[in-house]
C-alpha cells in the first residue's frame, strides 16, 4: 500500500464522521502509522494540520446546511462540534472573512476547502484516455480552434490569495458572484443573441504589484455583435490548446469540487509531467447542451518547459495580459 493510500483511508472516515467527536489518535490506526508520523504524513500530503482540516470540511458542510435548512445557526454549529455561538462565529469569519448572520441574509458566492483525491497526484494518464477519480471523469486532449470566438459578459479583480489555488482557499467566491451578476443580466440585454449553450471564464490579466487578477464571464455570441457598453467583450483566439475535459454528476459538483480537483491534477500532474508549462492564461468553457450530464473543458496554451522562459520574456516584452 502507497503511504497516500493510508491518509486516503483517514479522509474518507473524516468525511463520514464530520458531525462526530474525532480523535487524531483514531486517525492514526486507521492509517496504521504512528501518531506522530500520521499528523506529519498529513500535513505534507493535504498541506493542513488534522485538526485545521477537520474544521474547515465541518465549515464547508456548515454552508450546505444553512442554504439547504432552516435550522437555527447554533444548532447547526453544535451538530458539527462547535462548542458555542461566539466559538462558531470566530471560526466562520476568520476562514470566510463574514459572520454566519451576514451570510445568510444574502448568501453570497463561498469558496470551501474540499476533501483532496490524493490519488489523483500519483496516477498519470496519456492523451484521450479518462481518468475517475473522486466521482468525476476527466480527460485531456489537445485541440485546434481554427476560428476565434467572441464573448460579451463582464469582468473584475480579483485577489489572487483568495482564489488561488482553487478548492483550498476560502472566502468569497468573486469569480461565482460575476457568474450570478452575468445571469441575471444576460437577459435584459437587448440587440445581442447568446449561444445558451456556450459560456466561458477566463482568468488574465494579472497585476503581481497589487496581488490580483482579472476574472471574465460571458456567453458566446456572434462575431459581427456589436457589444452593449455595459458589457465587455473577450475573445479565445484561434490557435493550438491543452484541453480537460470534465464530466460530473450535476452542474452544483461540475463548478465546484470538480473543477476543483481538475485544477489540480492538470497543473499539479499532468502538465510537470509532460515537461509542459501553460501561457499566462486559462479558460473554463462551460457546455450546457446535454440534459442528461454535466461537462465543461479547461482551456490552456502549452508551452515546452525549455520554452518557457524564453516565452515569458515574449510576454514581458510585449506586455501581453498575463495571469
Amino acid at each position: 500500500m502507497y503511504a497516500y493510500e493510508n491518509i486516503e483511508m483517514s479522509l474518507n472516515y473524516i468525511e463520514q464522521h464530520l458531525n462526530e467527536k474525532i480523535e487524531t489518535e483514531k486517525l492514526a490506526k486507521i492509517a496504521c502509522l504512528s501518531t506522530f508520523y500520521y499528523q506529519r504524513l498529513f500535513k505534507k500530503l493535504v498541506k493542513k494540520s488534522v485538526q485545521e482540516y477537520i474544521k474547515l470540511r465541518r465549515l464547508a458542510m456548515v454552508i450546505t446546511e444553512l442554504n439547504n435548512s432552516e435550522e437555527r445557526i447554533l444548532d447547526i454549529a453544535l451538530k458539527y462540534g462547535f462548542s458555542d455561538h461566539a466559538n462558531f462565529t470566530r471560526a466562520f469569519k476568520e476562514v470566510y472573512h463574514i459572520t454566519p448572520d451576514e451570510y445568510r441574509k444574502s448568501v453570497p458566492m463561498l469558496n470551501t476547502f474540499d476533501k483532496p483525491e490524493l490519488s489523483s497526484h500519483y496516477v498519470l494518464i496519456d492523451e484521450n484516455v479518462p481518468l475517475i477519480v473522486g466521482g468525476i471523469v476527466l480527460e485531456i486532449q489537445r485541440k485546434t480552434l481554427k476560428a476565434s470566438e467572441t464573448y460579451f459578459g463582464f469582468k473584475k479583480a480579483v485577489n489572487v490569495d483568495e482564489q488561488i489555488p482553487p478548492g483550498k482557499s476560502t472566502g468569497i467566491d468573486i469569480p461565482g458572484q460575476l457568474w450570478r451578476e452575468f445571469h441575471a443580466k444576460k437577459m435584459q440585454t437587448e440587440n445581442v443573441v447568446f449561444n445558451n449553450n456556450i459560456e466561458l471564464g477566463v482568468s488574465h490579466s494579472a497585476n503581481p504589484d497589487k496581488g490580483t487578477f482579472l476574472y471574465f464571464a460571458g456567453g458566446m455570441v456572434s462575431s459581427t455583435d456589436v457589444c452593449p457598453k455595459n458589457m465587455v467583450q473577450h475573445t479565445l483566439p484561434a490557435g493550438e490548446y491543452v484541453v480537460c475535459r470534465i464530466e460530473a454528476e450535476s452542474f452544483d459538483k461540475l463548478v465546484t469540487t470538480a473543477l476543483n480537483q481538475a485544477n489540480k491534477y492538470l497543473f499539479e500532474t499532468w502538465l510537470p509531467n509532460h515537461k509542459l508549462v501553460t501561457k499566462p492564461f486559462m479558460a473554463e468553457k462551460y457546455y450546457k447542451e446535454n440534459a442528461d450530464f454535466s461537462y465543461m473543458e479547461i482551456w490552456v496554451i502549452p508551452v515546452e518547459i525549455g520554452n518557457a522562459e524564453k516565452e515569458l520574456s515574449n510576454v514581458n516584452g510585449n506586455k501581453t495580459e498575463s495571469l
